[in-house]
């Protein structure tokens, strides 16, 4: 089964949302954003650290750190290392991450994200609602991934280069997040 994802905004609005996005956003999650893909380029770069894992974890599920903590370094070092290799696949990267504990789904393709801005999406509640989709897998991840990769691919939006992940998927990101809190309940 293929899943189908129906844009709620118009195409026209997304570069707009994607920029209330930031500007709503309290100071708080801009550091906590920022903190979050600075972790990711130094894991691009081989730091495959707890403390760069938290960061990332920390700006998506505050709550989540708790059971991060608990993995062993070694884990964290191998998982790390298979999802920032770029030659990894989708599938094999979220896998090895979901190996971690506290590491679901959405939070895999949060790390992803911040290791790959150019390459990854956020898979969350909000930007799925954005596309009149509530449902996730793997294989739904790799499908919306798709999905937001043409979006993106299509210059329909620019990459937001002075916010951190200084990457097209990364501004749709914030586009589909913020029709979502605009527009829904």
């Amino acid at each position: 089964m293929v899943a189908y994802f129906q844009l709620q905004p118009s195409e026209a609005e997304l570069q707009e949302l994607a920029d209330e996005y930031w500007q709503r956003s309290g100071d708080r999650e801009r550091e906590l954003e920022k903190a979050a893909f600075e972790a990711g380029e130094a894991i691009r770069k081989g730091e495959y650290t707890l403390a760069n894992l938290e960061a990332i974890v920390r700006w998506k599920s505050e709550c989540a750190v708790q059971y991060l903590i608990t993995n062993s370094n070694g884990n964290i070092r191998k998982a790390l290392a298979i999802a920032a290799t770029p030659e990894t696949s989708t599938g094999e990267a979220v896998k090895a991450l979901l190996e971690l504990q506290g590491i679901d789904i959405p939070l895999a393709s949060a790390i992803l994200t911040a290791i790959f801005p150019e390459r990854y999406s956020v898979l969350d509640f909000r930007a799925l609602e954005a596309l009149g989709h509530a449902r996730h897998d793997v294989h739904f991840y790799e499908e919306y991934l798709a999905f937001c990769k043409r979006l993106a691919e299509s210059n329909i939006v620019k990459p937001q280069s002075n916010l951190p992940g200084a990457a097209p998927l990364r501004t749709l990101d914030r586009a589909l997040w913020e029709w979502s809190r605009k527009y829904s309940g």
